[in-house]
């Protein structure tokens, strides 16, 4: 189930390669979001905020936060008198996000590079830590969602919005179809990274499923641990809540 644990070399050779994946499409990396998703990864991020439900002054973290939309929807719901934080190991993908948040004028918002696998951040920081579609791009699924519970406040929620894989007979078959030639091939197309997208569906096709994944939040030590699945379950959020001592 954890995929690249076996070895620090296996965890190394990951890293690296997602790494490279995404320094390489840093630039078409928003652009291919909408043509993979058909834009559906919007409604699912603000279905995902509207239950997470972040007020005015609250703290978040997004975790492996790339361009930074997820990072600026918290910004926004919390506010400049709110602290909203994003990190990702990829400077390039940083700096198009930072961009971003001065167009938008949300400098108040913070952007920094770091690893997910090591938050460089004290225990009991955050109201909300949340990681979209990144999760599957991490060595050690459950050392990163200990590390997010770990930086949580008590009562904080952890929240991951993720690809997944459907399990309905014939539109199973259709998505893997889907992921493993049409997303390549629209990669090379309007990207021209072919070899950066086979990346990205073979992560995806290789991830925990959703109940492996509920596991694993349990695991890390979060309680109330819940599942929503989204658009046949192409996509899925798990959240689970720092239990109150």
């Amino acid at each position: 189930m954890k995929e690249g644990c076996n070895s620090i070399m296996t965890q190394q050779s990951k890293e690296e390669r997602v790494h490279q994946v995404f320094e390489s499409i840093s630039s078409q990396y928003d652009r291919m979001n909408s043509v993979i998703s058909l834009k559906r990864h919007i409604a699912w991020r603000k279905d995902v905020m509207n239950m997470m439900q972040v007020k005015q002054g609250d703290a978040s973290l997004d975790v492996c936060c790339g361009t930074a939309d997820w990072t600026m929807a918290l910004g926004r719901a919390a506010g400049p008198e709110g602290r909203t934080e994003g990190i990702d190991f990829s400077q390039n993908m940083l700096d198009v996000g930072k961009k971003k948040l001065k167009d938008s004028q949300l400098e108040y918002i913070r952007l920094q590079h770091g690893n997910a696998m090591e938050l460089p951040y004290e225990d009991n920081q955050f109201d909300f830590v949340t990681i979209g579609f990144g999760l599957r791009n991490v060595p050690d699924y459950l050392h990163v969602l200990k590390e997010m519970r770990r930086v949580a406040k008590p009562g904080g929620l952890v929240v991951c919005l993720e690809t997944s894989n459907p399990s309905l007979p014939v539109y199973k078959q259709v998505y893997q179809l889907y992921f493993r030639y049409l997303m390549p091939l629209a990669g090379r197309i309007f990207a021209r990274s072919h070899k950066e997208y086979s990346w990205l569906q073979e992560s995806t096709r290789t991830f925990p499923s959703k109940s492996e994944l509920a596991d694993l939040f349990k695991e890390a030590g979060l309680v109330d641990v819940k599942v929503k699945s989204y658009s046949g379950g192409v996509a899925a959020v798990h959240s689970g809540i720092k239990e109150e001592r």
